[in-house]
């Protein structure tokens, strides 16, 4: 590589790993400004109160609470759903294999304001009121999709001889699939998994339509918009990178000390 390319290169890494953390560093440098509103221009001074007053905010604490419930039980429906979609398409052999691939992905092309809206009007249709439940079934809907994507991407390496012999062999299919194929999945399910709950956490379009009079945490902070944010904002953002880091952190030194 020539000095100019690798100048050129070089150029181009600084500038991308600023696009995409400068951002984070206004954020975390807000969220210690003592001035009344998220700003790094107008310096107030070092303040450490913003995190006490988040501890204070009992809506944004049971948005907090509310989105965690509402991950975990669209990883609880995205992820079986997504494995049996994935299962469905590796297995069978039909000439409408390509429509069902295109029903089954379609929810992720659908914007997530239908979404929303379609499961807030069907189930209550049936009397259930809407909540984290409409909430977890509407995002679940999509979020399968992806879940099923990445399953079935594995799903093709593994070599159906495999599976076959240890059928030969005497093995029950379900035996096969608890002792060979799902230890195969078990680093997709837990990328899957951590995708979905990921997913869940951040999204507003479909949320906001289906979740009623409760709220999440991105919900909430979507209608603080209209009455202005405070650096409240700032030391959630501040305290979801640091899990972040520290959680990527603590996933790379596994990887380090685990013997190849």
């Amino acid at each position: 590589m020539s000095r100019t390319s690798r100048w050129i290169l070089n150029t181009y890494l600084v500038l991308f790993f600023l696009y995409l953390f400068l951002p984070l560093g206004v954020v975390a440098v807000a969220a210690f400004n003592a001035y009344p509103y998220p700003s790094v221009t107008q310096w107030r001074g070092f303040t450490l109160h913003w995190f006490s007053a988040l501890l204070e905010d009992r809506r944004l604490l049971i948005g907090l609470g509310h989105s965690g419930l509402i991950g975990l039980g669209v990883v609880a429906v995205a992820l079986p759903l997504g494995l049996a979609g994935a299962f469905v398409l590796t297995h069978l052999k039909s000439r409408w294999n390509t429509v069902v691939y295109a029903v089954l992905v379609s929810p992720i092309l659908v914007p997530g304001i239908l979404l929303g809206i379609s499961t807030l009007v069907f189930w209550s249709s049936v009397g259930v009121a809407a909540g984290l439940l409409t909430a977890t079934l509407a995002q679940a809907t999509f979020i399968a999709s992806y879940a099923m994507l990445m399953i079935l991407a594995r799903l093709q390496r593994l070599d159906p001889s495999l599976e076959e012999a240890a059928l030969d062999l005497g093995a029950s299919p379900a035996l096969v699939f608890w002792r060979l194929t799902l230890p195969f999945l078990r680093p997709t399910l837990i990328t899957a998994a951590v995708l979905a709950f990921l997913q869940s956490i951040e999204n507003y379009n479909t949320t906001v339509f289906a979740i009623g009079a409760d709220w999440t945490l991105v919900t909430e902070i979507g209608s603080r918009f209209r009455f202005g944010l405070s650096p409240v904002i700032n030391v959630i953002g501040v305290l979801f990178i640091g899990l972040t880091v520290g959680a990527a952190t603590l996933y790379v030194l596994s990887r380090r000390r685990t013997p190849a």
